[in-house]
């Protein structure tokens, strides 16, 4: 048995560049596993996985030629009972099969019945089995070409292809195949050898293909399995590693963006940058086998459109890298990454600017075309764009989202601040009727904000029609304004309301809504910036939204964000109607409340005695979680949770007490002395909580624990006389409402 290094490569055309790195992770884990699994491998073995766009390869340390061995499954042979006498010795039956069956006749049975015979027990009975000789080594080529079978079929492919293969080429077998895209190469190197394994279609050799136009040598014939990264980059023009060639295009970004900005040779006195954009630069590497960044450059009068325009344009369109100076404005250069490099490299940075051009012409085409007509002018063409067969047209979800997003804004900063939210939402949807956004729907909002500023509408309104849509993603910033945020729960809390409103909540992985992200953005405007607005009301007003028109909307849904009582008796059968919807929806955000809390570090303990109350003003919850960590440490918090989880229980059993105590009712002296702690405490306790500060409300709490634990050793609860057993209970209900006014220890009990 020989240990010698490992490669695979599959020689493809282009693959999709989007899923190069994924399918270049999962070839290069799929192999090593498979080869793991059956035991090639050694525990110092490695991996490195190659993905270039024509390539999926894996390089693979100490691989055996031959698998270790393997235990073969033991042999079932009889009962014990026909095979063992009652003195525990072989009978006649068992020595015969072991003489004709296992081995031979002049074998010893005594060895035999000690290394290789047992009784186990099966289905009640106890049965002799035959331990079995270690089955022989499996050859590398048979175990590789399962590997690879396994780990082609496993491949992370966004749509399959099917091809046939070229006439006199296939393989006994294969004919046809089905693939991500048309394979045209197998190689295989064990060390110096070639391990002829077949896949695809294809068998393998030691032969790849290099750069299409720039390889020094076709095909390149590899030495050995480790010398793959080296021959393709001075043989092929390829730079193998995804993540080499990254690291190279980021260098040459970063030296390009010097040049352009006035060092090493520029022009240009204003320190550039690339764009930093994770996702196109990995789509980028997968372009390209071996980059050349070039700096190309656009007329200046295209950076009179707003420079979002031009640089999703560039990215999205053409895969460049626009240029930004110091302050984040958008230069007239930009950089290319090219897939060639010849001497003289005009033509190409000519032919790319070339390309651009109209693409920035049409950007500003659009741009000018759609201030011709002011937002406002639009509002009414909203009303023939269809929402949602179920919830309408866009103009009837505006006016929903707009009477929301005012009394929201009432409750926030007053009139003033209900009237530029109601103005940013009658305003807010209507960029999507203008040419730009029909072009580049990823600017919505965006051009909002552009449109409003130019009809010279006030920056507030401007801002929060961009805004409504934050936050967009995890760890997107909140909107800037009070404005923004009004605006922003109106249309999550509208949308969310709508959907749970027609049953289309989200079922497993099944969000078509993006209903999650929805309910995360309303919780994190609430949270983070600590808005005083009742979780509760907040539905309440989505799904009154709904039912309600004109003033009478914004009047009843001002009242609801205001907690004051409704008293319209069409908003209270509506209420009733939808019960159970609105409470479905409450449920959902408090659950995504707690799967974030939790990954910020709070335990499922911690999250469940915070929300198990449901607080209805969630800037509270932050504060509430470090108070009960902070109770959790004291040496009384583990005696406390669990009596308030014992009175928490007595409770249950009379859920109509009243917390009222008589002092003439108190007999013993435990519950005298309960009584006594408790309104000395509790005072300190209940102003500790009105002031907000949570953490000394319940450590002061932590003073009762001596009284407490006395009046369980001393005072019986359930007292034959009725009016000392209920006297007792409403002492209970007055410590455990106290008590638990933060949050529930009684889920901090063990």
């Amino acid at each position: 048995m020989t240990t010698q290094n490992l490669l695979v490569e599959l020689f493809v055309e282009e693959l999709p560049p989007k899923a190069l790195k994924k399918l270049g992770d999962a070839f290069a884990e799929g192999i090593f596993t498979g080869l793991e699994q059956r035991d090639f491998l050694s525990a110092e073995s490695a991996k490195t996985a190659f993905a270039s766009p024509r390539r999926l390869a894996v390089h693979v340390t100490d691989v055996r030629n031959v698998s270790q061995p393997r235990p073969k499954p033991p042999t079932t042979l009889m009962p014990a009972s026909v095979g063992l006498g009652a003195d525990g010795k072989p009978t006649p039956q068992l020595i015969k099969r072991i003489q004709t069956k296992l081995y031979h006749p002049e074998v010893d049975i005594d060895w035999v019945m000690k290394e290789r015979i047992f009784v186990v027990e099966e289905n009640g009975k106890q049965v002799l089995k035959h331990r079995e000789d270690l089955a022989a080594g499996e050859a590398l080529q048979v175990g590789l070409e399962g590997a690879l079978i396994e780990a082609l079929a496993k491949l992370p492919i966004p749509k399959v292809m099917s091809y046939q293969l070229e006439s006199g080429c296939e393989l006994p077998g294969w004919s046809s195949v089905s693939f991500v895209r048309p394979a045209h190469g197998l190689l295989a190197l064990h060390g110096a050898d070639v391990v002829p394994v077949q896949a695809l279609g294809l068998q393998a050799g030691r032969d790849t293909h290099g750069h299409r136009f720039e390889a020094r040598v076709d095909p390149v014939v590899l030495r050995n399995a480790d010398s793959y990264a080296q021959q393709l980059a001075e043989d092929g023009a390829v730079i193998a590693s995804f993540e080499a060639r990254r690291a190279e295009i980021v260098r040459q970004l970063a030296a390009a963006a010097l040049k352009a900005g006035g060092g090493a040779g520029g022009t240009s006195h204003a320190a550039l940058q690339p764009i930093h954009d994770d996702a196109l630069l990995d789509e980028v590497t997968a372009l390209v086998e071996r980059p050349n960044v070039l700096v190309c450059a656009f007329e200046p009068q295209f950076l009179e459109v707003p420079q979002e325009c031009l640089i999703l344009t560039m990215k999205a369109n053409q895969k460049y890298f626009p240029l930004l100076d110091a302050k984040g404005k958008l230069a007239n250069q930009f950089l290319v990454v090219s897939n060639i490099t010849p001497e003289d490299a005009s033509a190409v940075v000519q032919g790319n600017e070339r390309v651009v051009r109209p693409r920035l012409a049409d950007a500003k085409f659009f741009f000018d075309q759609d201030r011709r007509k002011s937002l406002a002018s639009r509002v009414a063409q909203l009303g023939k764009v269809v929402y949602h067969n179920k919830l309408g047209t866009q103009g009837e979800r505006t006016e929903r989202v707009r009477a929301i997003a005012t009394a929201i804004g009432a409750a926030l900063g007053g009139d003033l601040l209900a009237t530029k939210a109601a103005q940013a939402a009658s305003l807010a949807k209507v960029d999507l009727l203008t040419d730009m956004v029909g072009e580049f729907p990823e600017l919505q909002g965006v051009m909002g904000r552009y449109y409003a500023l130019h009809d010279h509408l006030p920056e507030e309104v401007a801002f929060a029609i961009e805004d409504h849509y934050r936050p967009r993603f995890s760890g997107d910033a909140l909107p800037r304004s009070y404005v923004g945020l009004a605006v922003a729960l109106a249309d999550k809390i509208e949308t969310l309301a709508g959907m749970f409103g027609i049953d289309q909540a989200p079922t497993g992985d099944r969000d078509p809504y993006a209903l999650r992200r929805h309910a995360l953005g309303v919780i994190r405007m609430l949270m983070e910036r600590e808005l005083p607005i009742s979780l509760t009301s907040l539905v309440g007003a989505g799904f009154g939204s709904f039912f309600l028109r004109g003033t009478e909307l914004e009047d009843q849904l001002v009242g609801l964000i205001d907690n004051q009582s409704l008293v319209d008796d069409k908003f209270t059968a509506f209420e009733h109607q939808l019960k159970e919807r609105r409470e479905q929806l409450v449920v959902f955000i408090y659950e995504r409340l707690a799967g974030v809390l939790r990954e910020q570090g709070s335990s499922a303990q911690e999250v469940e005695a915070v929300l198990s109350h449901r607080p209805q003003q969630l800037g509270d919850v932050p504060k509430r979680l470090a108070a009960v960590r902070a109770f959790a440490v004291l040496p009384e918090a583990p005696a406390l949770a669990a009596a308030n989880k014992r009175i928490g229980n007595i409770l249950k059993k009379a859920p109509e007490v009243d917390p009222h105590v008589s002092e003439l009712l108190l007999k013993e002296p435990a519950e005298i002395a309960l009584f006594a702690a408790m309104n000395q405490v509790a005072a300190q306790a209940n102003a500790q909580f009105e002031a907000g500060d949570y953490t000394a409300s319940l450590q002061t709490l932590a003073a009762l624990r001596a009284p407490v634990d006395a009046f369980f050793d001393g005072v019986m609860v359930n007292a034959e006389a009725l009016d000392l057993r209920l006297n007792r209970l409403g002492l209970l209900k007055s410590l455990h409402d106290a008590m638990n006014r933060v949050a529930d220890l009684s889920q901090l009990a063990t």
